[in-house]
């Protein structure tokens, strides 16, 4: 069986496997949508900061639930503008499995594939 760490953070996301068709990648056997490849990168890299400047002051204390609302906004924005979340970012009318158990979708054989 294939071990893989727990997290993808700190630019681990290149030990999960990553589907054929480079859409997702593989977490505890959950599919996770990629960004989308066709991202400027000076555009990317000013998504991702933003992404990570939400994320941390998610863990800030907070001084009312407003503030967290608005900052988990903040995320789904910049997660959304990645292409990770919202429409998809390929046109061949795949539908989206973000989210998925892979078990339950049609990347199955591929996975079970590789961990044997």
């Amino acid at each position: 069986m294939v071990t893989r760490p727990s997290s993808p953070i700190a630019g681990k996301a290149d030990a999960y496997p990553e589907t054929p068709d480079g859409r997702y990648f593989v977490v505890k056997g959950r599919l996770w949508r990629k960004s989308n490849p066709s991202l400027i990168p000076a555009r990317r890299e000013a998504l991702i900061k933003e992404l990570m400047a939400a994320r941390r002051a998610l863990k800030k204390p907070k001084s009312n639930e407003r503030t967290v609302v608005e900052t988990r906004q903040r995320v789904d924005a910049a997660k959304i503008a990645l292409g990770e979340r919202g429409p998809v970012w390929w046109d061949d009318g795949a539908p989206d499995f973000n989210r998925h158990m892979v078990k339950n979708t049609p990347y199955a054989d591929w996975y079970f594939g590789l961990i044997g």
